[in-house]
């Protein structure tokens, strides 16, 4: 990134948003940390000497408190991401209501809550919020009916809110990939059967990494791309618009 900011993550302690965290510090920025599991925040702001807040994104007012929480100690932030979330593999028939309900929360309320608070935030000066969908929002696949539905809310929300704040310069965009390997989606890449169906649906023939996604959520934060609102970044491998027929 071409000139230092300070940034948010929520859900800093997942695979993503760790390679985030380290990718943002080892570059010359101020992250401050976000989550509910305080022994793996304070495990990363120890490695990466960053401060943490713990929130429950699904909360509007604890995500409130924690983003003012950072404001406080960064003297402002001029970017904020959601990588908090969480995965169902179920068809909607076998989907009960308490799977919907903590599908919901813990996808589309967070994603809403974090802009809802970081566009409060940065009315006045502007800045980037960068929110996380997948592939499942945007393409059809089995079994995903749940977490489809939260994930292309997220879409939505980022092409209407970009629109919202654009006129603050807010700019708000959204990344979407598809299996990445980290320990949320290790029931799959732990199987050797399950992993090589999953490389072979990607047309590139293998799986993302966190640092994959991580990198184009730090290009979207980038004040040198501050054209670029309202869009969703596909980081999928090819799967989303692909033919993966060899």
């Amino acid at each position: 990134m071409s000139e230092y900011q300070s940034i948010f993550i929520l859900g800093a302690s997942g695979g993503i948003g760790s390679a985030l965290a380290r990718a943002l510090k080892s570059h010359g920025h101020q992250v401050i940390l976000g989550g509910r599991d305080n022994e793996k925040l304070s495990s990363l702001g120890d490695e990466l000497t960053a401060p943490h807040v713990i929130i429950d994104g699904s909360d509007f007012t604890s995500v409130n408190e924690g983003i003012d929480s950072a404001v406080s100690i960064s003297g402002g932030i001029q970017g904020v991401v959601n990588c908090a979330g969480s995965s169902l593999l179920k068809p909607s028939h076998l989907t009960t209501e308490s799977e919907w309900d903590a599908i919901i929360q813990s996808n589309l309320t967070t994603a809403f809550a974090i802009v809802r608070s970081g566009a409060r935030v940065m009315m006045k000066t502007g800045g980037a919020i960068v929110l996380v969908s997948a592939v499942a929002g945007r393409f059809g696949l089995p079994y995903h009916d749940a977490i489809a539905a939260a994930k292309a809310g997220v879409i939505g929300l980022t092409q209407s809110a970009a629109a919202t704040y654009a006129k603050r310069g807010i700019r708000i965009n959204c990344v979407a990939p598809g299996l990445v390997r980290t320990p949320m989606t290790k029931s799959i890449t732990s199987n050797d059967t399950q992993l090589q169906a999953a490389e072979t649906l990607h047309p590139l023939g293998q799986i993302g990494e966190p640092r994959h996604i991580a990198s184009a959520i730090e290009w979207l934060l980038d004040i040198d791309n501050s054209w670029i609102t309202g869009q969703t970044l596909g980081i999928d491998g090819g799967l989303s618009t692909l033919s993966a027929v060899r």
